[in-house]
């Protein structure tokens, strides 16, 4: 039994197609597509939501211990965002989560 898994990461600057390719790629290939970038997405949201000081390392890793991301696949093969149990999908896409993202 091969028990090895492969896995695919794409590089490139916002907006050039990254995710886009690799929902394309891995549909093609009948593998899970994992959008990394959903991961900052929601310690961001987190953080934001908690009133966590991103200048303050040690409120950053103590607020780090209370964050349990994972990723679930919906009935249309959609990889969907889950933060402590909530599906966060809707929240992470807004504004306010891209303008502070980069700073996580």
């Amino acid at each position: 039994m091969n028990l090895r898994k492969i896995v695919i990461a794409i590089d490139g600057y916002s907006a050039c197609g990254k995710s886009t390719t690799a929902k394309q790629v891995a549909k093609v290939l009948g593998y899970t597509y994992i959008d990394t970038g959903a991961m900052y997405r929601a310690v961001t949201y987190y953080f934001l939501e908690h009133y966590v000081s991103l200048s303050n390392p040690k409120e950053v890793e103590a607020a780090l211990d209370k964050i349990k991301i994972t990723f679930h696949v919906n009935e249309n093969m959609e990889t969907e965002t889950f933060l402590n149990g909530l599906k966060i999908e809707k929240e992470i896409r807004k504004m306010r989560i891209s303008d502070n993202v980069s700073q996580v």
